[in-house]
């Protein structure tokens, strides 16, 4: 690399260098020739002829390459008066010398790399104020059933002991709804301090679902869910992250299976691999998810047919879960049958927490 530099800084001076080389071989002519007509020495007038020709040729040089390099400047000028734009690196064209044409390059590269880390910004602030919208417009459904219940209460009073119940029991419901999305807001809004916020250590997942189970029990036993938990597996991980992903699984599981009549199973398989690692697989009987939405589903506000039909989902959920288990190490798969039901599955990697890397490389691994 010195090289290649020492030669790039020797090529954009060798007009330099030639027009010192004529400078001396005119100054050494001339004074051969003063020599060759007096011997005796050189006069005055052969020196000061010399000088003006020097200064001419000199002269000339720097004018044309005033004249070479007077666009690039010019262009220069006119970048810095405009610096507060977006587009100012593209002003600058007319370079001439290698030294020019690299800085030419390196504002174009700074400003492809300024433009993509803006429009990455953009884009997340985008999705940002779409969420905190959607979230608000999601909220205010439980704030409206408990104003109607509330409202309705006031109507009817005095309200027999079983009417109080199910008051009662419908206001918990929707103050839960509201906790949950509460919740949803918080954690995404983690996100971004992700790696601030872990703590790994070896845990016991059936017990991380015995306890997510108990804060839906009662939601479960409302709609007829019955949860059963298969098997018992460890793994390396952040409890209070996983626990995040449980719940949400859960939550999509009631969500999309209080709907259907009858009794349903919510079904948690764990096992360990042979590997080291260990399998945590979540099953419920709900209504399924359409083939052609299967693609998008940890896509962030993406919601398909199932989410329009509901009407309660945010497209969040397990946007939220697929990046906590990129960010955990975890591979999250999931598997569905419309009608029938879905299958999230969680794989723990053996020694997860060293393999923490790139995001984006462990997206990759994991496709």
């Amino acid at each position: 690399m010195r090289g290649a530099s020492a030669a790039m800084f020797l090529r954009d001076r060798l007009v330099y260098a030639l027009v010192c080389l004529l400078l001396i071989g005119l100054g050494a002519g001339l004074m051969l020739l003063e020599h060759a007509r007096n011997p005796a020495g050189i006069g005055t007038g052969t020196i000061s002829y010399f000088v003006i020709l020097g200064l001419c040729v000199a002269g000339m040089w720097l004018a044309v390459d005033y004249i070479r390099q007077r666009a690039y400047y010019k262009q220069l000028k006119h970048a810095m008066e405009r610096s507060g734009e977006l587009q100012t690196a593209a002003i600058v064209q007319s370079a001439v010398t290698s030294e020019q044409r690299l800085v030419m390059r390196l504002l174009r590269e700074q400003h492809s790399a300024y433009l993509n880390e803006l429009g990455q910004y953009r884009r997340q602030q985008e999705q940002h104020n779409h969420f905190v919208l959607q979230w608000v417009h999601h909220m205010k459904t439980p704030v409206s059933v408990i104003d109607l219940l509330v409202q309705d209460a006031l109507h009817q009073l005095p309200l027999a002991e079983e009417e109080q119940k199910q008051l009662a029991l419908s206001l918990q419901e929707e103050a839960e709804r509201m906790t949950r999305g509460l919740d949803l807001m918080l954690n995404t809004a983690r996100l971004d301090k992700f790696r601030m916020d872990l703590h790994f250590r070896q845990t016991a997942l059936h017990e991380l679902v015995r306890t997510v189970m108990n804060a839906h029990k009662r939601l479960c036993i409302r709609h007829s869910i019955f949860p059963q938990i298969e098997g018992e597996a460890w793994a390396e991980t952040d409890g209070k992250w996983m626990t995040v992903v449980l719940n949400q699984f859960v939550s999509n599981a009631i969500k999309y299976s209080k709907g259907k009549p009858g009794t349903k199973k919510l079904i948690f398989r764990l096992a360990p691999d042979a590997d080291g690692g260990s399998k945590l697989s979540v099953t419920d009987e709900g209504i399924g998810i359409a083939p052609h939405d299967l693609p998008r589903i940890f896509d962030p506000f993406f919601t398909g047919e199932n989410g329009r039909e509901a009407g309660e989902s945010t497209g969040m959920g397990l946007y939220l879960a697929k990046q906590v288990c990129s960010g955990l190490g975890h591979r999250l798969t999931v598997e569905s049958k419309l009608g029938e039901g879905t299958t999230f599955t969680v794989l723990f990697q053996p020694r997860s927490i060293h393999t923490l890397g790139d995001k984006d490389e462990r997206d990759t691994r994991f496709r």
